[in-house]
């Protein structure tokens, strides 16, 4: 069982995959420079050993994280860009996006990748709706935060 954060953010993403009709996702947070995962729901466990740190660059998360902008592929095992990591092929989903979240001062805070089980291009109005969807994470990252810095202070 995890920490309350990792808890937390799991709740989050369980909810935005219904919200967005995905079978699967993950959440990484942005830390030093790379992406830790905090949170996972229908990840296979190599998969989840696999991504715990993905470096800036590497792989679909990683990509996002370098260019500040989403990166999607319309058939997870099928793809031939070199965005997709071989472990992801494991994701029994199709259609994948890994997409950054920025706070108000427009840093990337977080990338949240979304899996879907069927073949298809993530359409600029559609993407849209998916960033909106995600940036109530934010909130959820900045109270967390916010918490920790509070509980620190009180020590």
């Amino acid at each position: 069982m995890g920490t309350n954060r990792e808890q937390e953010l799991e709740s989050w993403l369980t909810r935005f995959l219904g919200d967005v009709q995905a079978v699967a996702g993950t959440i990484h947070l942005h830390e030093n420079g790379g992406l830790r995962l905090a949170a996972a729901v229908n990840i296979p466990p190599p998969v989840r050993q696999a991504v715990m740190w993905v470096p800036s660059g590497k792989g679909m998360a990683g990509l996002a994280l370098e260019r500040g902008e989403a990166v999607q592929t319309c058939n997870l095992k099928e793809d031939t860009s070199g965005a997709v990591k071989p472990g992801a092929r494991a994701v029994d989903a199709k259609a994948a996006l890994a997409m950054p979240v920025r706070d108000q001062h427009g840093s990337i805070v977080a990338v949240v990748g979304v899996a879907f089980a069927d073949d298809r291009e993530i359409e600029h109005e559609e993407l849209e709706r998916l960033r909106r969807a995600s940036e109530s994470l934010v909130e959820d990252i900045h109270h967390e935060s916010h918490e920790i810095s509070k509980e620190q202070r009180e020590r």
